[in-house]
Order: structure tokens, then sequence, then C-alpha cells
């Protein structure tokens, strides 16, 4: 389902990108998020802990930060590439830091160990977004 949302989504934003700019559309795409998000808290749908605010270290609120370039890049790349190419290559560039985080286990994350098993399949994944291109 996320990888559905994610090809429709980066489509519907790049296309409002067209229509309205960049900078803008990635804003309309936050704005409207966080209105989603505070509804959910309003309705108490979130079982959360706020109390836990201020144990938790800093950089691990960069995600809106990093939400927005994730947002830029997907909507510069889907009209130069395509869908299928800037989705894949997307996708290519998840594993491959998602190894890393496991293998390394970063974020507190336990370790999970890259294999050349797992080499070989990026290696494969990498081959098919290589193919899309031409």
């Amino acid at each position: 389902m996320a990888g559905v949302a994610m090809a429709t989504q980066g489509s519907m934003n790049s296309a409002l990108s067209k229509a309205i700019g960049l900078s803008e559309a990635t804003f309309v795409v936050h704005f409207s998020a966080t209105v989603v998000i505070l509804i959910i808290l309003i309705l108490g749908i979130s079982h959360g802990n706020w109390g836990n605010y201020s144990q938790v270290p800093w950089y691990y609120y960069l995600g809106g930060f990093i939400g927005v370039l994730i947002t830029y890049g997907v909507v510069v790349s889907i009209p130069k590439l395509g869908v299928a190419v800037a989705t894949t290559a997307i996708i290519v560039g998840q594993v491959l830091t998602a190894c890393l985080v496991d293998h390394f286990g970063f974020f507190g994350l336990e370790k999970i160990p890259f294999t050349w098993l797992k080499f070989l399949g990026l290696v494969f994944l990498s081959i098919g977004a290589k193919l899309l291109l031409n």
C-alpha cells in the first residue's frame, strides 16, 4: 500500500508543482499532512506519550526536514525521469540506506548484518532501475 501511495502521491505532487510551483506544492503537501495529523491528535486516535519528548535525541526530530527534502526530490525527479524510473531510483536509495542502518544499528535499532545475498539483491535492484531508464 505504501508503494502504491508513494507513486500516486509523487505523481500528484509533481502535477501540483507544475501548476503552482515547487516550493508552493511542497508547502501544500506538508500543510495538508499537518491538518490531517492534528485531526487525529484532537480526536484522540493516537495513544502516544508526549512526556517522553525531552528524552529523545535532538536529531530524531529532523524527520520533517527530511520529509521536505524527500518531497522536493520526488517532485523534481518524476517529471524528468517518469514515475517508474524515479520511484525505482528512490527505492534503490531506500534499500541501500536501510541496509546500512540495519548493519550498523543506527538510531538504536538492532544490528542486522549486511550479507552477500543482500548485496546481490541491491545489484539486481540497481540493474532493474538501469533497465527502466532505457
